[in-house]
C-alpha cells in the first residue's frame, strides 16, 4: 500500500509495515536512533538523498514505496524560490508564439522522460540566428512547468559576444538559484560542478542554458543524474555532447508563418496572399517575421501589402527588418564575428553563387582553395548557423542570410576582386559543363587525359549527376557570357549539351539555352552554327514546351538558312522538325507527312543514314495518326531489319538508340491493330534499351503503354507493375501524366472500366543526330 504524508509519518508507517523497532531501523540502515526518531517526530522534514536511500533499503522498499518517501524527504528540504537569488528567472514568454508542433511535441515527450526513473535528460536546439530557439524553450517551459515542482531556471550563455560567460560562473548562478549560501559554494571550478551536480540530482528542475558557445562550456552545466530536464539553445550542433537528444530548427512552414503574422498583428491587416508575400519575403526566418509585424503594429497605416512592396527591394531589405533593438543583420553579425579568416571570406562569396544550392567545389573555386579546405570551411559556416546543409556535400544560404553576405563583400572587398571572383567561378562552371555534357556525345565520352576540374566526372552517371545538381548554376553563368558577349562560349557549351538535353526532355530552360545559341551564333556570323542551333530551338519548342506552331516557324526559319547555304543536311534536319511539331497542330497531318518525306529525300542525298532512319520512323508515326496502322507497321519492321542487318552504316550508340524508338513505335502500331500481345512483345523489348540510351520520360511513356497492352490482355498484375514502372518516372521528373497513371492503378485494383486510356500517341521524340567528325567544327558537337 502507497501512503502519502510527511517524510515522518511515512517514516513511521514503513517502519510498523516492516515490524522494526526504532533500533532495529537504525542498526540495519547506519542512520542513528536520534537521527531517525527526528524525522518520524517531524523536527527533521526533508533529510538528504543518501540517507533516505539507506533507509529504503533497510526496510525493503518496492521501487513505488521509495518513491513516495523520497518525494516526501524533497518536499521537506528547505529552499529558497527559484531564481530568487541566483538571477535565473526565465524571460518572458512569447504571447503569440505559433507553431513548432513537432518540435514541442519533442520536447514534451523528454520532459515526460526526465520525470520517469531514468537519468535525467538533456537536450539542445540548435538553429541559425532568428530561428526562435529561446523563444521555442521559454514557451516549453510554460507548458511543462508543472512537471517540474522545483522550478525553472534560465541562464543566458551568451555564446556569440565576444566575452562569453564562463562555465564557472554560470555554476555559481545556478547554485545561488538552488538556495546555496555564498559561503558554501567551492572556489575550485571542478569541485563546484561536482557541488551542483550533487544538489540537481535531489530536485526535480528544468534548467535552460540559452546561446551556448560551444561543448566545452556547456559540459560542467549537465546535471549527473535525477529527475530533471536541461535544455540547450546553440548556433552550433553540439554534436559533441554525449548522450543528449537534438531538436535542430528550421524556417517555419507557410502555414505557420502566415499564422505567426496573424497572431502578432491580432486582426485582418492584410489577405492571405500579402501576409504570404511577407513572410516569403522574410524567408519565413521567425525573427524576421517579428520584426516585420513588429513595424506594421507601430504603423496603423501601413497594410500588408504595401510592406511587402517594400521588402522586395533586395538592397534595403535588411535595413527595413529592425524595429527598435531587433534587428535581423545584427543577428547574422554575432556569428559571422566568430568565424575563421578562410570561412569569413568564403560566407562573403558565397553570396555571387546564382543558385538556391551548390556543391563543395564551388566552394572551393571561390576561396581558391582545395576542396578539403573549402569543405571545412563550409562546415564551419553550418556550424555557426550561416549555412544550410540539406543533403550530403549540398550547401544553401538562407535568402537573408544570402543579402547579409552580399553587403559584407560589397563592403569589404574592392570592386575588382569580386568580379576576378565572379569570373573565375563562371568559367569554371562552363569549363566543367562542356566536359560532363560531352559524356552523352558520341564523339567524346569521357574526359580529356588531364582534365581536372575538383570534380569527379569518371561516368555518365557522375556527369549526369553533377549537370543536374549544379543547373541552376551553370545556367547562370551562361546567361552572364551571353550577356558579356562571350558567343563563341555559349555556343560552344550549349552545343555540348545537346545530346545530354535528350535524357532531359521536362526541363523547360532548354528552350532559352537555345535561344541563347542561336543568338549567339547570329552574332558571330556563323550561318552553319545558327542553322544547327535553331533546329535544336525548334526541338524544345515541341518537345519541352509544346509550343508547336513556333517549333515549326524556327524549323522553317533554319530550313530557308540552310536552303541558302546549300546544306542538305540542316535541310532535312529543319524538315524533320517541322514534321514533329505539325503531327501536334489539328489538321496538319498530311502537311507533317510531306515535311517528313522529304526529310527523308534530303537525308538520302545528303548520305545522312542515321538522320533519314530517324525521318523514316517519324514517318510511320504520322501514317499510324492517319489511320493507316498496317502501313505504318510496315515501315517500322522494315526500318527493323536495317537496323539488325549485319551491314549497317552508322555508329553504335545511334544504332541502339534508334532500336529502341521503332521497337516502341511497332508496339503503338500492334496496339493500333488490336495485335495487343505483339505490341507488348516489342514494349518488353524496347524498355531494357530505353533504361540505359533515354530518360525517364522515354521509360515512363512505353511502360505504360506496356500496362495498356498487359491490361487489355486480361494480366491485371503484370499490367500493375508496367502502371507502377511509368507512375516512378513521372513522379521522378514531376510530369502532371503522374495523375492520370494513379488513375489507372485504382482503376484496375478496383475492377473499373470507367477510364482506360489506351496506348500514348508517340510524341515529338528526341533530337538524336549523328556525330560529325573530329574537322567539322560546330558540327562535331552533335
Amino acid at each position: 500500500m502507497v501512503r502519502t504524508g510527511a517524510f515522518g509519518e511515512l517514516l513511521r508507517g514503513y517502519r510498523h509495515a516492516a515490524e522494526l523497532t526504532i533500533e532495529d531501523l537504525s542498526s540495519a540502515s547506519g542512520v542513528s536512533v536520534r537521527a531517525i526518531g527526528d524525522m518520524e517526530r517531524g523536527r527533521s522534514r526533508g533529510p538528504q538523498r543518501r540517507t533516505v536511500a539507506a533507509l529504503a533499503d533497510a526496510l525493503g522498499l518496492g521501487p513505488v514505496e521509495r518513491r513516495a518517501l523520497e518525494d516526501a524527504a524533497r518536499a521537506g528540504r528547505p529552499r529558497a524560490p527559484a531564481s530568487s537569488a541566483g538571477g535565473c528567472e526565465p524571460p518572458r514568454g512569447v504571447g503569440d508564439f505559433t507553431g513548432r508542433a513537432a518540435e514541442l511535441a519533442r520536447l514534451k515527450h523528454l520532459a515526460a522522460e526526465a520525470a520517469g526513473d531514468g537519468p535525467a535528460v538533456v537536450a539542445t536546439v540548435s538553429g541559425g540566428p532568428g530561428m526562435g530557439k529561446t523563444a521555442l524553450i521559454v514557451h516549453a517551459a510554460e507548458l511543462f512547468a508543472d512537471r517540474f515542482p522545483d522550478g525553472c531556471l534560465f541562464i543566458d550563455l551568451r555564446g556569440m559576444d565576444a566575452t562569453p560567460v564562463a562555465a564557472g560562473a554560470a555554476l555559481t548562478r545556478l547554485l545561488r538559484a538552488f538556495g546555496v549560501a555564498e559561503a558554501r559554494i567551492p572556489k575550485d571550478e571542478e569541485e563546484r560542478a561536482g557541488f551542483y551536480r550533487s544538489a540537481l540530482r535531489d530536485r526535480r528542475s528544468l534548467i535552460l542554458l540559452d546561446n551556448a558557445l560551444d561543448e566545452a562550456q556547456v559540459r560542467p552545466l549537465l546535471p549527473g543524474g535525477g529527475r530533471s530536464l536541461v535544455l540547450i539553445t546553440s548556433r552550433r550542433s553540439l554534436a559533441g555532447l554525449e548522450g543528449v537528444h537534438q531538436v535542430p530548427l528550421a524556417g517555419m512552414p507557410v502555414e505557420d508563418s502566415v499564422a505567426m503574422l496573424r497572431r502578432i498583428l491580432g486582426g485582418e491587416r492584410g489577405g492571405a496572399g500579402d501576409l504570404d508575400s511577407v513572410a516569403g519575403l522574410c524567408g519565413h526566418l521567425p525573427l524576421a517575421m517579428r520584426i516585420a509585424g513588429n513595424r506594421l503594429l507601430s504603423r496603423p497605416g501601413w497594410t500588408a501589402g504595401q510592406l511587402a512592396g517594400r521588402l522586395a527591394d533586395e538592397e534595403r531589405r535588411l535595413d527595413l527588418l529592425a524595429a527598435g533593438d531587433l534587428h535581423v543583420a545584427a543577428a547574422f553579425a554575432l556569428s559571422y564575428r566568430h568565424l575563421s579568416g578562410r570561412a569569413a571570406e568564403l560566407f562573403r562569396r558565397l553570396a555571387l553563387v546564382p543558385g538556391p544550392d551548390f556543391g563543395v567545389a564551388i566552394g572551393a573555386v571561390l576561396a581558391g582553395v582545395t576542396p578539403d579546405e573549402a569543405e571545412d570551411a563550409l562546415e564551419e559556416l553550418v556550424e555557426l548557423g550561416l549555412l544550410q546543409a540539406p543533403y550530403l556535400a549540398r550547401y544553401r544560404l538562407h535568402d537573408l542570410v544570402r543579402l547579409f553576405a552580399r553587403a559584407r563583400l560589397t563592403e569589404e572587398e574592392p570592386e575588382d576582386a569580386r568580379r576576378r571572383v565572379l569570373r573565375r567561378m563562371n568559367s569554371w562552371l562552363l569549363d566543367v559543363t562542356t566536359v560532363a555534357g560531352r559524356w552523352f556525345e558520341p564523339e567524346y565520352g569521357e574526359p580529356p587525359a588531364g582534365f581536372d576540374g575538383l570534380v569527379s566526372l569518371g561516368t555518365r552517371e557522375e556527369a549526369r549527376a553533377w549537370l543536374e545538381g549544379e543547373s541552376a548554376n551553370w545556367l547562370a553563368a551562361l546567361r552572364s557570357a551571353a550577356k558579356e558577349g562571350e558567343h563563341a562560349r555559349v555556343v560552344e557549351v550549349t552545343g555540348a549539351l545537346h545530346w545530354f538535353s535528350d535524357l532531359v526532355v521536362h526541363w523547360d530552360d532548354w528552350v532559352e539555352l537555345f535561344e541563347l545559341s542561336s543568338g549567339a551564333a547570329r552574332a558571330l556570323g556563323d550561318r552553319h552554327a545558327e542553322i544547327v542551333h535553331l533546329n535544336y530551338l525548334a526541338w524544345a519548342l515541341c518537345a519541352c514546351q509544346g509550343r508547336f506552331q513556333d517549333s515549326v516557324d524556327r524549323a522553317m526559319r533554319a530550313y530557308e538558312l540552310a536552303v541558302e547555304e546549300g546544306d542538305l543536311r540542316e535541310q532535312g534536319w529543319a524538315l524533320q522538325y517541322a514534321g514533329l511539331a505539325l503531327r501536334r497542330i489539328p489538321g496538319s497531318l498530311e502537311a507533317a507527312a510531306d515535311h517528313t518525306r522529304e526529310a527523308i529525300a534530303r537525308f538520302e542525298a545528303a548520305e545522312e543514314w542515321d538522320g533519314r532512319r530517324q525521318a523514316m520512323s517519324a514517318y510511320g508515326d504520322v501514317l499510324r495518326f492517319l489511320g493507316r496502322p498496317r502501313d505504318a507497321l510496315a515501315q517500322h519492321r522494315a526500318l527493323l531489319e536495317e537496323l539488325r542487318d549485319p551491314a549497317y552504316r552508322g555508329g553504335p550508340f545511334l544504332r541502339r538508340t534508334t532500336l529502341a524508338l521503332v521497337l516502341a513505335r511497332l508496339g503503338a502500331d500492334h496496339a493500333a491493330l488490336g495485335e495487343w500481345r505483339a505490341a507488348a512483345d516489342s514494349l518488353r523489348e524496347s524498355i531494357p534499351l530505353l533504361r540505359t540510351q533515354g530518360g525517364p520520360l522515354w521509360v515512363g511513356d512505353r511502360s505504360h503503354d506496356l500496362g495498356v497492352a498487359l491490361r487489355e490482355l486480361g494480366e491485371a498484375e503484370a499490367a500493375r507493375k508496367a502502371f507502377e514502372e511509368a507512375l516512378a518516372c513521372y513522379a521522378a521528373i514531376g510530369d502532371e501524366r503522374a495523375e492520370s497513371v494513379r488513375a489507372e492503378i485504382a482503376a484496375l485494383d478496383g475492377g473499373s472500366q470507367a477510364e482506360r486510356p489506351g496506348v500514348r500517341a508517340s510524341g515529338p521524340g528526341p533530337k538524336v543526330r549523328q556525330a560529325g567528325t573530329a574537322n567539322e567544327g560546330t558540327d562535331a558537337s552533335r
